[in-house]
């Protein structure tokens, strides 16, 4: 396995460097033929009297011809500096229609590195770069779509400490992550740096876009829209909950063309309507609108009103504001701020059983009967042979005083003494499922064994069944 790994990665740093030399091979030929057009003019006693080389014309030239978009529009494009902050499902279409747009000056930040799971939705990855930083192979991928431009890759996750560094290098900033912690800080950056922030997500089948900071300093900061953030309970990301491709592709696809209309309009007077529905108010604060997507919904587009800036805000309230660059460096938790869940340890350790001593039960044919609390299209997926799929949701729903075939269908068929075994995705939901049911009394005071088995399907692909096709 070991030499497989080492191979891709080879590979992987192998089209890497071919990619780069392509994408030096058309950036020089570009400069050849500008130098040899310059050269053929000045023999001609002509000079060169446009403000876009002759390569530019012809690579931008169907947007150019867009009405409000013109010269003016492109040359504020290739003067720009965008930062892209996720190199995922979002990164990845926003990069892509930037750079093909002509941003002078394109940026991303990511500190993760790309995974199978990632390919289906994450479209500048590819199998090859399995492994590979998401930030090299985004920009591998960028360079063969526009070698013309400037790409910096920030191989790293965006803290407090290396915000500051990294987000005043560009004009716009796009929010591309997908936990709460990083929408606070990097809003939080974007406003003491006055940078706009485009902020879109995505989760299973819907999406939503918002541009925050914009004006800097006189639209809403996300504080502004969401002061608190959600239970930590609630989050929930791509690995456990899902992700449907098109949709994050469709979201990413609009943050480039929020960041392109913030470019093109520069200093215009005339203002391009957002998308997302944002509006200049007559007493020159921004009410803000989000967009929201639905992809398997009849009506997929509607935009709702969000309050505008929140007077008071601990990041965005002016002189009143009790966010600082030394505050943010040197003091602010979002980890703490968003709360964010440890793993749950509700059961003691000898309620708790492994993976193998759950295998050997098995294969030794004991009265018992295995829970699997995951989601019926998870256990639909994959599952431990013999077990029984009742969502955890059932769990949350059912009502005190139920009997056991309410939760099990057959439940009360079962011996008295029979042990009752709970198993979920990595080992959190199965002993929130065992808890409730040692609470509803199920396991009779001690007569029952009720517990959950340790590291879950995880636990049993890794020790058990290797073939278990795990989501």
């Amino acid at each position: 396995m070991d030499y497989i790994e080492n191979l891709r990665r080879e590979i992987a740093q192998r089209e890497a460097e071919l990619q780069d030399l392509r994408a030096r091979l058309v950036k020089a030929e570009a400069e050849k033929s500008t130098a040899e057009s310059d050269k053929d003019r000045s023999l001609n006693g002509e000079a060169w009297k446009w403000p876009l080389e002759e390569h530019e014309y012809e690579r931008y030239s169907r947007q150019m011809i867009v009405p409000n978009f013109g010269l003016k529009g492109q040359l504020n494009i290739k003067n720009a500096k965008v930062l892209l902050v996720g190199a995922g499902g979002l990164g990845c279409p926003a990069a892509a229609y930037l750079a093909g747009a002509g941003v002078g000056t394109l940026g991303l930040v990511d500190g993760d590195a790309v995974e199978v799971s990632n390919l289906h939705r994450q479209v500048a990855h590819s199998t090859a770069r399995v492994g590979m930083m998401k930030v090299d192979s985004a920009v591998a991928y960028l360079k063969g779509l526009n070698p013309t431009i400037t790409y910096h890759a920030h191989a790293t996750h965006l803290t407090p400490q290396n915000a500051e560094e990294i987000v005043s290098q560009y004009d716009v900033v796009l929010d591309c992550t997908d936990h709460p912690t990083s929408r606070y800080l990097i809003s939080d950056i974007c406003v003491l740096l006055s940078k706009p922030l485009i902020s879109a997500s995505a989760f299973q089948t819907s999406g939503q876009l918002i541009v925050l900071n914009n004006p800097p300093g006189r639209g809403p900061c996300y504080r502004c829209v969401f002061p608190k953030p959600p239970p930590p309970e609630s989050v929930v990301g791509c690995g456990e909950g899902g992700i449907v491709g098109p949709v994050v592709g469709v979201m990413g696809v609009l943050q480039a063309l929020e960041a392109i209309k913030l470019l093109v309009r520069g200093d215009h007077h005339h203002r391009l309507k957002s998308v997302d529905g944002t509006e200049e108010e007559e007493d020159g604060q921004k009410q803000v609108g989000m967009l929201l997507f639905s992809g398997m919904g009849d009506v997929p587009f509607r935009t709702v009103r969000m309050r505008g800036k929140r007077k008071g805000c601990f990041a965005c309230a002016g002189d009143d504001s009790a966010l600082t660059l030394a505050e943010l460096k040197n003091s602010m938790d979002y980890v703490q701020f968003c709360g964010v869940n440890e793993p749950v340890k509700l059961l003691r350790p000898e309620e708790r059983i492994s993976v193998a001593e759950y295998e050997r039960i098995s294969r030794e044919k004991r009265a018992h009967v295995l829970l699997d609390v995951r989601e019926k299209e998870h256990f639909e997926l994959c599952s431990i042979p013999g077990s029984v799929n009742v969502p955890i949701s059932r769990f949350t729903a059912r009502r005190e005083g139920m009997g056991l075939d309410g939760l099990i269908p057959g439940g009360e068929l079962l011996p008295p003494d029979a042990p009752i075994y709970v198993v979920c995705r990595v080992g959190n939901d199965s002993q929130i499922a065992a808890k409730k049911l040692k609470d509803w009394g199920v396991d009779r005071d001690g007569e029952r064994f009720v517990g959950d088995v340790l590291g879950g399907l995880r636990a049993w692909k890794d020790g058990v069944d290797p073939s278990l096709p795990f989501i």
